[in-house]
């Protein structure tokens, strides 16, 4: 390198160490295979994210006081609202690339939390959960409940139709926590619903303790631990649980990380651009005595909307007290399974399997039948409630009765896990059985033959090394 350079490592290196470190981590094999790009996208989308949000902070007044309108909207214009919704307003019409920066902004926090779930999936399916990535798998799933209140509490605040409902709702989970319900409401909102605090203190949570958190958890989750530990990788021809195949960190996998973001970036770029969502405009200020038809919060939370929707109306009376199992249920004690359940499966699967040894090749979800099946249970279960969140645009849409839908979701989301459970275990049996007939005959070729002797017989080709290693390679048990 030249002298200026040398010296200025040099000098760094003198006092902050690292060189051996940073040459080491230049040579680390970064696996190839697609699926590990998907944690890629959650990151970059979180920059995006950081970005936009830092641009919107720069017009956006967190604050409740009463204002007349008089932008440029003209229909809303006279109208009573927040300096919230009014600001809002603002960055949509007055300043210059706001309204493309606010659906960016909100595109992204979608593909953000879609990219989580798609990640979480894969790590499961594969069990790249297992020792000694514990620790990161947990870390993974406190990002993901997170992001997903910070989503919630992020498009609360333009103080609309929309999110006010949501909020309402909100206080509504609240109350119904038994003993301390009323505390909470009362701590979060300042005082009766909707009150004249709840919006500044969701824009700090929003914009400044949620997002240092993940700013702490993300570099912890995505480099220093994934950098310590060797990458996981399926199975093939030179993947083994003590080697990676793949390539090196410089100059490989940086050139394809780096166009992989700006692919990221264009991508939500153009669903900004072309694709409209979350029109504050059309759904005007929030008002606690109108609600808008058809409702529906972003898809991340829709599950918890489908939740409540085909919960019945349970009520506990005693001494004097009333216990609302209809908002308890669905709002506290579901989420509360799921994310306990998938905090708790490693350990589960540990015990139940007896498996202490370090994986750093990854299942084929085939060849783990039982954990696919559950995994396909749960994405059943998440499923149903998120199309349940919808029960009265599928009423409406398909000209069928509302008591009809909320009654089939009921029914679904019990049996339909189980249902999922046994038909994945089953397939996951048939494709192991077709592994081993293609080992042990081939690949059907379609080609007929004849023998002289009269006989017909079908032309099978064996599989090659690269394809037959992901089958036969030996792993850990």
């Amino acid at each position: 390198p030249p002298k200026a350079l040398a010296g200025t490592g040099k000098a760094i290196d003198d006092r902050f160490g690292g060189t051996a470190w940073a040459r080491k981590a230049m040579r680390k094999a970064f696996p190839d295979h697609w699926s590990f790009l998907l944690g890629e996208i959650a990151m970059y989308s979180f920059v995006i994210i950081l970005l936009t949000g830092v641009f919107l902070t720069f017009f956006f007044k967190p604050s409740m006081t009463e204002v007349i309108y008089d932008g440029s909207y003209e229909q809303l214009r006279g109208v009573p609202m927040s300096e919230a919704y009014a600001s809002t307003l603002d960055i949509t019409f007055e300043v210059r690339g706001g309204l493309l920066m606010r659906q960016i902004h909100h595109w992204s926090t979608i593909v953000f939390m879609a990219a989580i779930v798609v990640h979480m999936l894969r790590n499961f399916f594969g069990g790249a959960f297992r020792k000694p990535r514990e620790l990161n798998w947990l870390i993974g799933i406190l990002m993901f409940m997170l992001v997903m209140l910070n989503g919630l509490f992020g498009y609360s605040l333009p103080d609309d139709l929309l999110s006010g409902t949501g909020l309402r709702i909100l206080e509504g989970v609240l109350l119904g926590i038994p003993l301390v319900g009323t505390y909470a409401q009362m701590f979060l909102f300042g005082g009766e619903f909707p009150g004249d605090l709840i919006i500044p203190r969701l824009y700090i949570i929003h914009v400044l303790l949620i997002p240092g958190i993940l700013a702490a958890l993300i570099p912890l989750h995505a480099i220093v631990l994934t950098w310590r530990q060797t990458h996981t990788q399926f199975p093939g021809k030179g993947s083994s649980n003590r080697t990676v195949r793949g390539y090196p960190f410089f100059p490989v996998f940086i050139a394809k990380t780096t166009a992989f973001f700006l692919f990221v970036f264009a991508g939500v770029a153009v669903l900004a651009t072309v694709f409209q969502i979350n029109p504050i405009w059309l759904f005007g200020p929030y008002d606690p005595g109108a609600i808008s038809s058809g409702s529906q919060p972003d898809w991340y939370m829709g599950w918890l909307e489908g939740a409540l929707r085909i919960m019945p109306a349970w009520e506990i009376n005693a001494w004097g007290h009333t216990i609302s199992m209809s908002v308890l249920i669905p709002a506290l004690v579901v989420p509360g399974l799921l994310f306990t359940g998938l905090a708790v499966y490693p350990f589960i699967e540990r015990w139940v399997t007896g498996d202490r040894e370090i994986h750093h090749l990854l299942d084929r979800p085939r060849d783990v039948p039982a954990r696919t099946g559950v995994g396909m249970g749960g994405v059943t279960f998440y499923g149903v409630l998120w199309a349940a969140g919808g029960n009265d645009v599928i009423a409406t849409t398909f000209d069928i009765p509302l008591f009809w839908t909320t009654w089939f979701f009921r029914f679904t989301i019990i049996f339909g896990p189980v249902l999922a459970y046994v038909i994945t275990y089953r397939i996951c049996l048939g494709l192991q059985r077709r592994d081993r007939a293609l080992i042990e005959h081939g690949l059907e070729t379609g080609i007929i033959v004849r023998s002289p002797d009269g006989r017909y017989s079908e032309v099978e080709q064996h599989l090659d090394d690269e394809r037959a290693a992901a089958i036969t390679d030996p792993r850990p048990p």
